[in-house]
C-alpha cells in the first residue's frame, strides 16, 4: 500500500490555516464535538472555501481524501 502523500500539517497549510502540530491540537481540542450525523464539509468552522475543498475531495477519492478521513475522525472523537 503507497503512504499517503499528504500529512494533517499539509492538509491545514492547505486550508489556510495554521499548520504547527501544536496549532492542529489545538484546533481538534477546540472543533472536536461534532455529532455522529454531521459530515466534516459541513461543520460550522469552516469558510465556504475550505468546506468546498473537505467535500469534493472526499467526493473524487482524491489524494487529501485519507488525511481528511483522518481529520474527520479525530473531530468525530473517534
Amino acid at each position: 500500500m503507497e503512504a499517503s502523500l499528504h500529512t494533517l500539517n499539509h492538509l491545514f497549510a492547505q486550508l489556510g490555516l495554521p499548520n504547527s502540530d501544536d496549532d492542529i491540537e489545538r484546533f481538534i481540542q477546540t472543533h472536536s464535538q461534532l455529532a455522529g450525523p454531521v459530515s466534516l464539509a459541513d461543520a460550522p468552522n469552516w469558510t465556504p472555501a475550505q468546506a468546498t475543498f473537505l467535500r469534493e475531495e472526499i467526493l473524487k477519492d482524491a489524494d487529501w481524501a485519507e488525511v481528511i478521513d483522518q481529520l474527520n475522525a479525530r473531530l468525530h472523537g473517534q
